[in-house]
């Protein structure tokens, strides 16, 4: 199950959502060393968004003990939405506000974006939460998928425009592979509970 976790947060951290086109648009605009105050917003409050996932989950658990299952089936099934999504997107639009490359915009993003708060929910319902044997091992499997997030929008920060050219003529391609890890992670999660 830890590699399902770790194709779902790296599929889920490194193809473009909102995080990471804002990331490649401030870097072309301002800058690598200006854009890092953005994606460190990013991390903090993806972090955050992890933490707060532990905590509903906990509860919800605690007030309905089989909930773990369903929640994992739910985690697959946005799996593969999300996967189609992904090998159906077109190009997004890079408008933005010079205002927001900062770290407490970066930051409070994280609260109004649906992937990340759908992917907070799922990861930590379905990998986390489940495998985790203490409360440290949860804070640290917490710590690592929000460092892959990050990783994420600062990769996407980092190689900015060259980045963008790559997906510019291997856009469906990526897509596609990155799609269908992303389907391998939801069938390898529902097959654990089938067998």
């Amino acid at each position: 199950m830890i590699l399902s976790m770790l194709i779902y947060a790296f599929v889920t951290s490194f193809t473009p959502g909102p995080n990471n086109i804002m990331a490649m648009a401030f870097t072309n605009k301002y800058g690598v060393k200006q854009t890092f105050r953005f994606c460190l917003g990013v991390g903090i409050g993806f972090f955050v968004i992890l933490c707060l996932s532990c905590f509903f989950n906990i509860i919800l658990q605690q007030v309905m003990p089989k909930i773990g299952w369903v929640m994992s089936f739910i985690g697959a099934f946005y799996m593969l939405y999300l996967a189609v999504k992904i090998m159906k997107s077109r190009d997004s639009d890079d408008e933005t506000l010079d205002r927001y490359n900062h770290f407490f915009p970066g930051m409070l993003l994280q609260f109004i974006n649906p992937k990340a708060i759908l992917y907070g929910l799922t990861v930590i319902s379905t990998f986390v939460l489940p495998y985790g044997q203490s409360n440290i091992q949860v804070f640290f499997l917490t710590m690592a998928l929000a460092f892959i997030g990050f990783l994420g929008t600062f990769s996407w920060s980092l190689f900015g425009s060259l980045f963008k050219r790559f997906l510019a003529v291997y856009q469906r391609p990526f897509q596609f592979v990155m799609g269908l890890l992303l389907v391998y992670s939801a069938i390898s999660m529902i097959w654990g509970y089938v067998l």
